[in-house]
């Protein structure tokens, strides 16, 4: 790994969208140059943030919903980066995240399921991953084990 650059806090916000969520992805990685993440760190950051981000999308500002504001800060520490997003849409269930376990795929492939990865790989791939709704937002926030020091 390279020698890490200082990153100031930096923030992004998007109207909620399929759309938003490609723009959002590219305007974090592009704040993250100054750390010169390497492939693998880089892609890392994208999935989790991806599906974090599609899960809003999809279950917070659902299409019978108007669309709303996702605002995300990303912080650098020596115990990688701290991403917090936060949104105006509908609250998890039960007010706490999925549980997130590991499909089975030792299924005939008709029964494959569709989707419920996003959170096994949000939970796999992140440290302290934390939801809360502090009325009227949910608050994400996690940490990636990339660009540490």
């Amino acid at each position: 790994m390279s020698l890490i650059s200082q990153l100031p806090v930096f923030r992004i916000s998007v109207q909620s969208s399929e759309m938003a969520v490609r723009e959002a992805l590219q305007k974090l990685l592009d704040g993250l140059g100054p750390l010169a993440l390497d492939v693998e760190e880089s892609g890392t950051v994208e999935l989790v943030m991806a599906e974090a981000l599609n899960n809003i999308v999809e279950h917070a500002y659902p299409p019978s919903d108007p669309a709303g504001p996702i605002h995300i800060t990303c912080m650098h520490a020596k115990d990688g980066l701290h991403l917090t997003v936060v949104d105006h849409g509908r609250g998890m269930p039960d007010g706490q995240t999925p549980l997130g376990a590991a499909a089975n795929l030792d299924v005939d492939l008709c029964d494959m399921p569709e989707g419920g990865f996003g959170w096994f790989l949000i939970k796999d791939l992140a440290k302290d991953v934390a939801y809360q709704r502090v009325e009227p937002e949910n608050h994400l926030t996690l940490r990636l084990a990339v660009a540490v020091s």
